[in-house]
């Protein structure tokens, strides 16, 4: 169940869409093909949700011991390699091994209206090149949201360094990145960067609530090199519509998009204008529902929770 509304919190929020207001809708194109999602497709997503979740509990303090209550029961297995981050200054990150899924999980923590610091990072809509260091190699007609990069440099090389440690220690050959909101753009970020890295192991990402992470170019070549892209909204989530494309911000492929019935559909394409998916539904900020953004996620609720 989601906390009690506090309106100081929606003020933060609106605070943070305040750039945005102004045509957060898309150029329109055609309408790409749209596919609903079985139960058991949908189930798939679930254990990679709670990591998502799990991402916001305390940081360190708890994901160290795996002690996030249903959060971390939910994938009670799982083996954490690394932890950090502050949820203020860093977001919190993690990094382990489900022997269940057999796979790497590489977490991040979203947004927390209550953390200042976070909320700066979203506001800050300037777009930046991809470092050469963590993106070796990739065009510099790729640029990303400054905040986003910033955010995601301060880590990387740490998350690096654990996600090949795991390799190493249980012989893993695939790597799922999970997030939600800010952490969904920074899953995003590592989905682009890793494979740079680690050329013998396969990816996976799940993104909640992500926001447009980067320009057409970005989005172009996340289409072109990034496997297994999923990008869960939910309902009239207004996240994933900002930044906007007037500010010349596009999302790649890879949508489901859950309906206000809660069933999923397969939004294909960029940036899909049909109105059964995100972009099409939700044409403004104005139209969106803060409280779509934390979910639920097929049950799943992201955000901080006293619980954990």
């Amino acid at each position: 169940m989601a906390g009690p509304f506090h309106f100081s919190n929606f003020i933060s929020f609106i605070l943070l869409l305040f750039p945005f207001f102004i045509d957060a809708s898309p150029v329109r194109r055609n309408t790409a093909k749209i596919t609903p999602l079985s139960s058991s497709q949908i189930a798939s997503f679930k254990p990679f949700s709670y990591y998502a979740s799990a991402a916001y509990c305390s940081g360190p303090a708890k994901t160290q011991t795996w002690a996030c209550g249903p959060r971390c029961k939910a994938n009670p297995n799982f083996k954490l390699t690394e932890s950090g981050g502050d949820g203020s200054s860093t977001q919190f990150w993690y990094v382990g091994f489900d022997p269940d899924h057999q796979t790497v999980i590489v977490a991040h923590q979203g947004t927390d209206p209550k953390k200042i610091c976070a909320d700066l990072t979203d506001i800050n809509i300037l777009k930046t090149k991809l470092d050469s260091s963590l993106f070796p190699g990739i065009s510099s007609n790729v640029e990303v949201h400054d905040g986003f990069a910033k955010e995601h440099k301060k880590t990387a090389s740490q998350v690096l360094v654990a996600v090949n440690e795991t390799i190493i220690k249980h012989g893993a050959k695939k790597v799922t990145i999970v997030g939600h909101s800010l952490g969904a753009a920074l899953a995003l970020l590592d989905a682009v960067s890793l494979p740079l890295h680690i050329p013998g192991a396969s990816f996976a990402t799940f993104g909640y609530g992500m926001p447009r992470v980067g320009n057409q170019a970005f989005a172009d070549y996340v289409d072109a090199h990034v496997t297994s892209l999923s990008r869960v909204n939910n309902q009239e989530d207004m996240v994933p519509i900002i930044p906007g494309v007037n500010l010349k911000f596009h999302h790649p492929s890879g949508e489901k998009h859950i309906q206000d019935n809660g069933s999923w559909l397969d939004c294909s394409g960029q940036d899909n204008p049909d109105s059964s998916c995100s972009t099409g539904d939700v044409s403004t900020v104005f139209s969106g529902k803060v409280a779509n953004h934390d979910g639920p996620y097929d049950g799943v609720m992201m955000g901080t929770d006293p619980t954990c």
